[in-house]
């Protein structure tokens, strides 16, 4: 069963949205969105409409079940923010930060790793809080008024962040226990 066991429905009822765009780290993305799925949530892959379909850094390919166009942040339960570069094009969509901002004000989970916080610096969310992230992004975190620490995941609030694809199980597990509380 192994050292910490899915309960596949805990999410039942819930609904995620992660983000794509081209140039996401393709474990940041699909990691997430599988270990969601196994705990029973509905998982929507959101473009931002700049192409049918997104390649990963290792070629995956990834296409999107709606555009931030189709979508409505009120319809989600948290929302996912990969790493890569695709952050640096999320940032650049006012609509992305607009409904990554709605789903943080709502009160619901927002979760970012890697290059993702650089998304909540743009979208406004990380002033006073702790965070973490891929340490090439650790002064635009500080800057943008966070603390930075150098952990797996950090939780603070609504906020979930975390640095590599290796602390993806710590970050699923976070992402998990947030959605589902």
């Amino acid at each position: 069963m192994g050292r910490y066991p899915a309960k596949m429905h805990e999410l039942q009822g819930k609904t995620v949205a992660v983000l794509v765009e081209n140039a996401f780290e393709d474990l940041e993305l699909w990691y997430p969105v599988l270990r969601l799925r196994e705990a029973g949530a509905v998982v929507h892959v959101i473009g931002t409409g700049s192409a049918p379909a997104y390649r990963g850094y290792h070629g995956l390919e990834c296409r999107p079940d709606r555009t931030v166009d189709e979508v409505q942040p009120q319809d989600y339960d948290g929302v996912v923010v990969p790493g890569g570069w695709a952050p640096d094009r999320l940032r650049r969509y006012p609509k992305i930060l607009d409904f990554v901002r709605k789903v943080h004000d709502a009160g619901k989970p927002v979760a970012a790793i890697c290059h993702g916080p650089s998304v909540l610096i743009s979208a406004g969310l990380l002033r006073g809080k702790t965070a973490t992230c891929v340490v090439a992004i650790k002064d635009d975190v500080v800057n943008a008024g966070a603390a930075y620490v150098d952990q797996p995941v950090v939780v603070d609030g609504g906020i979930i962040t975390s640095r590599t694809p290796a602390d993806l199980p710590d970050f699923g597990r976070a992402l998990v226990a947030a959605l589902a509380g």
